[in-house]
């Protein structure tokens, strides 16, 4: 049950970490040169980064015996 509710809090950070991404990305991507990007593609890259780091976060929780 833990579970399910621990995916229900990380709906919100998902969102806000979405939206602060965005915002930085548009504050340093002229000083290289590249485009802006709006709220979809901050949403698509934040998911890619969290599904490449989750696995990992996993795997560390359970080498680790306190």
């Amino acid at each position: 049950m833990f579970g399910y509710f621990s995916i229900l809090a990380a709906i919100p950070g998902f969102f806000l970490s979405s939206l602060i991404f965005m915002a930085l990305w548009g504050v340093i991507a002229p000083n290289f040169g590249i485009e802006k990007i709006g709220y979809p593609m901050a949403m698509l890259i934040t998911i890619t980064l969290w599904l490449a780091v989750a696995p990992l976060v996993a795997a560390g929780r359970k080498t680790k015996q306190w």
